[in-house]
């Protein structure tokens, strides 16, 4: 006896997929930057530390010096440097070539450059994908702000929720790799909070020469991560 056809069937190309932001609403918006900041987007985030991975095997961070590492990370370090950059990436008339030079050059080592290069190069190749739009390979910061630069929400707003993502990878991390249950590490992120909005509020209206960063142990813990005979961890 034949069967038939699903009346419900539908074919989808990626043509039909295609995401705009000429005409996107705040809300639609907000949706947008949770899926651009998931963890499921796929940028490969779950394999980075940012030389977090040899701080904890050398006892630098624990669990109680953890959220103060973060802390530095986010107004003196990494943080700071790619909220300003994601900054400069999202406003009008930015020159995004010259801001990933920028980028670049602000990596203190060699993993710490490919890390940003190769999620940045999959955000921009997978921002292309869905829009339709050319987005060439940038650092992260500033591939994620170029494909900001059309939504119609506040600059704070963009800037927290994609600094808020990259301290969750980092104590992702952590909680991968110390006696450090989920739960605490959505604690810490949680106490981080308030930091993490006075950081985006500042970034907002910060100009190249604001550029700047002075975690000194962070750095050392990215470029000896590169010699680590064991790890994890990329960085």
């Amino acid at each position: 006896m034949a069967m038939a056809a699903p009346s419900a069937m539908i074919t989808v190309t990626p043509m039909h997929m295609r995401m705009t932001t000429s005409t996107i609403t705040p809300d639609a918006a907000r949706l947008r930057l949770a899926q651009y900041l998931s963890p499921a987007f796929p940028v490969g985030g779950f394999a980075w530390s940012q030389g977090l991975e040899w701080a904890m095997d050398q006892g630098a961070v624990t669990r109680a010096t953890l959220p103060q590492w973060l802390a530095d990370w986010l107004e003196h370090g990494g943080g700071w440097t790619d909220g300003v950059l994601a900054s400069l990436s999202r406003r009008p008339g930015a020159d995004h070539a010259g801001l990933d030079d920028l980028a670049r050059a602000a990596c203190m080592g060699s993993q710490r450059l490919t890390e940003t290069v190769e999620q940045g190069t999959a955000f921009a190749a997978n921002i292309s994908a869905l829009t339709g739009e050319a987005h060439p390979a940038a650092a992260l910061p500033v591939a994620f702000g170029r494909a900001c630069a059309g939504f119609p929400l506040p600059m704070p707003e963009v800037l927290a929720a994609f600094l808020q993502a990259q301290a969750a990878a980092l104590i992702s991390a952590a909680v991968r790799f110390m006696p450090l249950g989920p739960v605490e590490g959505q604690a810490m992120l949680a106490g981080l909070q308030p930091a993490l909005l006075a950081t985006a509020t500042r970034a907002a209206t910060a100009t190249e020469a604001d550029l700047a960063s002075a975690t000194w142990g962070a750095d050392i813990a990215a470029m000896s991560h590169e010699t680590m005979t064991t790890r994890i961890f990329r960085s």
